[in-house]
């Protein structure tokens, strides 16, 4: 039995069809996954109306799975492995939109990439659609290997070598969300990340960026973020990106290592429920890329 890998545009991302995740994957199946997986960076499976807990097996393929702060300091609607993509509370009831979660959750409109502002961040993650509202609420990608593919070659070595501050604070802050759980601020201090990373499954190289991304270190705050944003702008033009537009029992894996995305605005009177794992990476981009040692941030 093989797997169908259907690509969804020249650069970004593919359907898979022709298995059911819900059920215990072979170890050969899994490879030609990975193998695709590596290839297009984000994978679509649809028609996978999967349970936590069957979800949570088939992430675990990918490696070991982060656990979720409680950002907000609110009773939280799911267990700490799942995170929960919507605008519901802990009895299941639509957030208003005055809600502290609800602001928080503006945040993820911003392009980033997941858990950048952790020392060791995400290899990938896992959405499940649950439930859907009426329209909107799409998810855009942006491939970084292609974007830097792109850049001239002078701008590419001014690249190689930087190192840039990232924290979770820094992305609120922009939408002006500041009510975090005392805890986060012990949890999750800012964590210095690689700029430009190899992307070690297919030997090319990324950019790394984010939302969370504050300023590179060594460089004039203000200069860091000009650069940051001017890269962002480059790498988010609609050659590398692909939109998902969503059906419930969709399940959408993509590769954090090379990729950023965000999710796009929906009436947020209707429930909007998805749920995410998430799958850290092997270690922190700095030793990736041998920038263990760094001038002061």
């Amino acid at each position: 039995m093989a797997i169908e890998v259907i690509p969804l545009g020249p650069i970004l991302g593919a359907e898979v069809r022709g298995i059911d995740v819900s059920r215990p994957v072979p170890v050969a199946l899994f490879a030609e996954i990975e193998a695709a997986f590596n290839r297009h960076a984000v994978l679509i499976f649809p028609e996978q109306p999967v349970s936590d807990e069957q979800q949570l097996a088939f992430s675990r393929l990918f490696g070991p799975l982060e656990v979720n702060p409680n950002y907000a300091g609110a009773k939280m609607r799911l267990r700490p492995d799942v995170a929960d993509i919507s605008n519901l509370d802990a009895e299941g009831r639509v957030l208003a939109r005055t809600d502290p979660r609800n602001l928080f959750n503006l945040g993820n409109q911003l392009w980033h990439t997941d858990s950048s502002f952790k020392r060791i961040p995400a290899k990938c993650s896992l959405l499940s659609a649950r439930e859907l509202p009426s329209s909107g609420g799409e998810t855009e990608f942006a491939d970084m290997r292609a974007a830097w593919d792109a850049l001239p070659p002078a701008r590419k070595c001014e690249l190689h070598g930087l190192a840039v501050e990232h924290s979770i604070f820094r992305s609120r802050s922009r939408i002006g969300f500041a009510d975090f759980n005392d805890d986060v601020f012990k949890q999750l201090p800012p964590v210095p990340q690689a700029l430009v990373r190899n992307h070690p499954a297919s030997g090319r190289t990324s950019l790394y960026l984010a939302s969370h991304a504050s300023h590179v270190i060594g460089w004039p705050v203000e200069e860091g973020r000009a650069l940051i944003e001017e890269l962002i702008a480059f790498a988010t033009q609609p050659q590398f990106v692909y939109r998902h537009r969503w059906t419930v029992g969709d399940l959408v894996i993509w590769d954090n290592r090379c990729t950023m995305h965000r999710g796009r605005p929906y009436d947020d009177t209707q429930r909007r429920v998805l749920h995410r794992t998430t799958v850290a990476d092997r270690t922190s981009t700095l030793e990736q890329e041998g920038l263990v040692k760094l001038p002061a941030a």
